[in-house]
């Protein structure tokens, strides 16, 4: 299940991605939040749902000082993503770069042009490398460090950094992209490349060094593969998914076992009817509407050869399962208004049963629920959990592709994957390596939880995917979400629900 609509309550009134995958670094400085938390995705802040990010557990802003990385890791953990892809940002840059392709192949081709490329020749020279939002107190040393020593370790080679801001960033982007000044090696999550590639500008990284690919976990690589177009755009840097979090108190006191907490979605609804009827309604255990990553965590296909599909028999009975929880007051009320917070919010007011978070979730409890805390058990998701992601891409443009291709290597490579996340804790590496032997980069972490939690995210990490595709819009999230709600009210059917849901979003797909 993915917690949507969280990201909205740690990242107020800030949107800049429509789907589940991305952590906007910078919006810890813009953004008030205060830890690393994600509980959906719909799209909104790169780290929590950060496409709506993921898991939100926050109420409402913190000090604008809050460093970027703590601000993308709390969306992120309660991302349920929100994940995280650029919806709003993205259509702005689609439409900008749709212009400026003209003369290129058209999307669903294979880029016509890209810079030779040899990992092995002598590198040289000078490249930009741009990261989002990541110069401040805590990050500054390690990148002027990492600068510092691919330069040492390759004599004749000038490495530029420069951060830009977190708000803007998408029309940053856009503007250097159209203006034929895209830096050599940037940081931008899958929404943004994809835009990026349609009009070829960002590099076939399989194409120029295939055997470096096999480096990074497959969540992280098919983040930068896209539907149509043959090769990997972009490393996984920075990841993150999210965990269920139970309030045991709740379950005992409603007549159920929580040393057998759900695992399956069938015990899951068969538990939420059971508490429902013993609190009357009071307490309930589902407190999220279904969404289009929900129905691809359980295996629907909802997208393919550029069509939308999830429109299938097994959609509908999921869709229908929720009406029938909804009718029976196993989900509160507020999950059909649109000014709904979110499951997370409900939860640390002890409200409801259940929700998804990231490994810095205890934080929140700590600080907002601390009698809750001693009360809380954790599990891994069920279903397909959601990823998060953060990566480097290089420009097709690049007048240093060499350089700049081993630079994007550099940055992205075990050993400095691991020491970022040991700065960013609650956050992954993309590398197969650090996510299995996953005491490289937990060890630092104080909060017993918080490193219990991130060493369960780890191995999530083996499964993890964005569920919802990159040519899902914010519009069509909000479509489907109407017709869905719609259907739980019992207005329409859930399959005329979903059969509405899939027009609409080809009628409006992007070419």
């Amino acid at each position: 299940m993915t917690s949507q609509q969280l990201y909205t309550a740690t990242a107020t009134g800030t949107k800049t991605w429509g789907s589940p995958t991305l952590w906007l670094p910078s919006h810890g400085a813009t953004r008030p939040i205060d830890t690393l938390t994600i509980d959906s995705c719909s799209g909104d802040t790169v780290l929590n749902r950060i496409s709506s990010a993921g898991t939100g557990a926050n109420g409402g802003p913190e000090p604008a000082q809050a460093s970027p990385l703590e601000g993308r890791s709390k969306i992120m953990g309660n991302l349920t993503i929100g994940r995280r892809q650029l919806l709003g940002g993205t259509a702005a840059l689609a439409t900008v770069l749709a212009a400026s392709a003209c003369g290129m192949s058209g999307s669903g081709d294979k880029p016509s042009r890209q810079a030779s490329v040899n990992p092995s020749a002598k590198l040289e020279g000078s490249i930009q490398f741009q990261t989002w939002s990541l110069k401040n107190e805590k990050f500054t040393p390690y990148f002027k460090k990492l600068v510092k020593s691919f330069e040492k370790e390759h004599p004749g080679t000038t490495i530029k950094w420069v951060d830009q801001p977190g708000e803007g960033y998408e029309e940053k982007v856009q503007q250097q992209a159209t203006a034929g000044q895209l830096p050599d090696v940037i940081n931008i999550p899958p929404n943004f490349a994809w835009q990026l590639l349609k009009a070829n500008k960002v590099m076939d990284l399989k194409k120029a060094d295939a055997a470096a690919t096999n480096t990074y976990i497959k969540g992280g690589i098919d983040a930068y593969t896209y539907d149509g177009y043959d090769g990997v755009y972009g490393y996984p840097w920075y990841l993150g998914t999210d965990l269920n979090w139970w309030n045991t108190e709740a379950f005992e006191k409603y007549g159920l076992d929580p040393k057998k907490l759900p695992t399956t979605l069938d015990e899951l609804y068969a538990q939420a009817i059971t508490m429902a009827e013993k609190s009357h309604g009071t307490m309930p255990l589902i407190s999220i509407a279904p969404a289009l990553g929900d129905l691809a965590a359980q295996g629907v296909k909802v997208y393919k050869d550029g069509k939308f599909t999830f429109n299938t028999d097994q959609a509908v009975e999921i869709i229908q399962k929720y009406v029938e929880l909804y009718a029976k007051k196993a989900m509160p009320p507020e999950v059909l208004q649109n000014n709904y917070l979110g499951n997370s919010k409900l939860f640390l007011q002890g409200k409801v049963a259940w929700t998804t978070g990231s490994a810095s979730f205890p934080v929140d409890l700590k600080k907002s629920a601390p009698k809750l805390l001693p009360h809380v058990a954790m599990t891994t998701r069920i279903g397909v959990p959601p990823l998060f992601v953060q990566g480097i891409c290089v420009s097709a443009d690049s007048k240093n592709p060499n350089l700049a291709l081993a630079f994007a290597q550099y940055v992205t490579n075990n050993a400095n994957q691991v020491d970022f996340v040991k700065l960013a804790q609650g956050f992954l590496p993309g590398t197969k390596d650090a996510n299995e032997n996953t005491d490289s980069f937990t060890s630092v972490i104080s909060d017993p939880q918080m490193k219990k939690a991130a060493e369960a995210l780890a191995g999530e990490m083996k499964s993890a995917k964005i569920g919802e595709p990159m040519a899902y819009t914010d519009a069509m999230k909000a479509y489907v979400g109407q017709q869905i709600s719609s259907a739980m009210r019992g207005d329409i059917s859930a399959k005329d629900a979903l059969d509405r849901a899939v027009k609409y979003c080809n009628d409006h797909v992007t070419k």
